[in-house]
């Protein structure tokens, strides 16, 4: 896409979101690389974040599985604690912010749905009662069993050896006493529990019934796991508005719809400044 025809789209949806009384925020990993978080997109990108891992032969889907923090608790937390160590640290990119601004410069009513995990939305200042975590927070933990269909924070302090990418303890489930697991849902996983992110989704499906026009703007969400692209695409078939696509490599979208091929901090910079006029 030639630059004309970028800055074309970028105008096209500032005008889409000053003129919204709603905005959809939609966001997959991509939302987190500009804040540092590693890019998991393909073995490659994954093996780059942890070496360890290349040199076993297991990627993301091998060891994104309940199985290694059942069978072999140190190795599965070693993986997710550090995870979690990660993005406790991880300051949010100025994107988020822009975000807010948008939102109380326009009087925005506004919704979040990601699959990210890592609870940066919160972080940046969202209201919790209006971001949907389809895929579960680490922020949060379970029993791997589970003996009991209830839910409490991860305050776990996790030390990981990098050499063996084991976690020196890990946390327990409070009621039982057997291996506690993050409240993500993972490969070939029976054993999420799904009802925080239920609820979740059914506070944001019944405040749409109120929706008169809305903006839905999409943040790194790639084809691998198209869970967020389907929802955007819904959305905007079935309400007043129109789907902006963010994203560097796959930025196709239906017909009619904004479709911007930069990172999702570019992107904003860009369509806050033409705001900013």
């Amino acid at each position: 896409m030639q630059e004309e025809q970028v800055q074309e789209k970028i105008e096209k949806a500032a005008r889409q979101i000053s003129s919204a009384q709603t905005l959809i925020i939609t966001a997959g990993a991509g939302m987190g690389v500009d804040s540092g978080l590693p890019d998991f997109r393909g073995t490659e990108g994954f093996w780059q974040a942890y070496p360890l891992y290349a040199k076993l032969g297991l990627n993301f889907s091998q060891m994104a599985t309940p199985q290694h923090l059942t069978h072999d608790p140190t190795f599965g937390w070693g993986f997710y604690g550090h995870r979690t160590n990660l993005y406790r640290e991880t300051v949010p990119h100025e994107g988020f912010g822009i975000l807010l601004n948008w939102i109380k410069r326009f009087n925005l009513d506004y919704h979040v749905v990601t699959s990210n995990v890592d609870g940066q939305f919160q972080k940046a200042g969202f209201d919790e009662d209006r971001i949907v975590e389809i895929h579960g927070s680490i922020h949060h933990l379970q029993c791997c069993e589970p003996c009991k269909p209830v839910l409490w924070k991860n305050e776990h302090k996790f030390e990981i050896d990098f050499e063996t990418m084991r976690a020196a303890s890990y946390p327990l489930c409070k009621f039982c006493g057997e291996t506690a697991r993050p409240n993500v849902l993972m490969f070939g996983d029976f054993q999420w529990l799904p009802e925080r992110s239920n609820n979740q989704e059914r506070r944001h499906v019944a405040c749409r019934h109120s929706i008169e026009h809305l903006a839905i703007i999409e943040l790194g969400a790639g084809k691998a796991i198209p869970s967020i692209r389907w929802k955007g695409e819904q959305m905007a078939r079935n309400n007043p508005g129109s789907l902006i696509r963010i994203n560097p490599r796959e930025p196709q979208v239906p017909s009619g719809q904004i479709s911007i091929p930069l990172t999702a901090l570019e992107a904003l910079r860009r369509i806050d400044a033409k705001l900013k006029g």
